[in-house]
């Protein structure tokens, strides 16, 4: 493992983790019924060959992305675009996590566990996001504006580990038949 590189040493390292274990076991108890509910959703399908969810995500943090450039860049005039583009991305942010939560129902092992710490982060950044949203409409652009930079930093994490699970591990790859249940084609 020492000759990996660093981030691929940090993900394995979250796959291993007992405090993962935790986090996961955690995310069972408290959305059990929503995980199993987003297992059968059509946010749950295999029409694409693969989870619709990365497809989702680039809504969701394009959104995010997208109004923290003109909060940096764009100046006072630019506030309702910005305001409007984080709104969208947290209604956006709703499909993107069910979708989420259907592919990670059918993951075991450390796909699980690096799955868990990923969510965790996601509803993290969303609920720094709401809460940029909640200021940003009472008139606190530089309070919306911290949150949003710190909800995109957030998700940036989280997003890394959402892509080794896509990219290096196969999470996302399947067959039309992973949507009644059955486990993700990774060959």
């Amino acid at each position: 493992m020492n000759g990996l590189p660093l981030p691929q040493r940090l993900a394995r390292s979250v796959g291993v983790s007992p405090l993962s274990e935790k986090v996961a076991h955690t995310q069972e108890v408290l959305y059990g019924p929503l995980i199993g509910w987003a297992r059968r959703s059509p946010f749950h399908t295999g029409v694409l060959g693969h989870s619709i969810h990365p497809l989702l995500t680039d809504v969701t943090l394009g959104c995010w992305l997208s109004a923290s450039i003109l909060d940096l860049a764009g100046g006072e005039q630019s506030r309702s675009g910005a305001t409007l583009l984080v709104g969208t991305g947290v209604v956006a942010a709703v499909p993107t996590a069910l979708s989420g939560a259907g592919d990670w129902a059918g993951m075991e092992g450390a796909e699980r566990r690096i799955a868990a710490v990923h969510a965790l982060g996601t509803d993290l950044a969303v609920f720094l996001l709401l809460g940029s949203l909640i200021a940003r409409r009472r008139g606190r652009f530089a309070l919306g504006t911290s949150l949003g930079l710190a909800g995109n930093v957030i998700v940036a994490g989280s997003g890394f580990l959402g892509g080794h699970l896509a990219l290096n591990r196969g999470t996302a790859r399947r067959t039309a038949s992973a949507t009644d249940g059955s486990t993700a084609d990774r060959s």
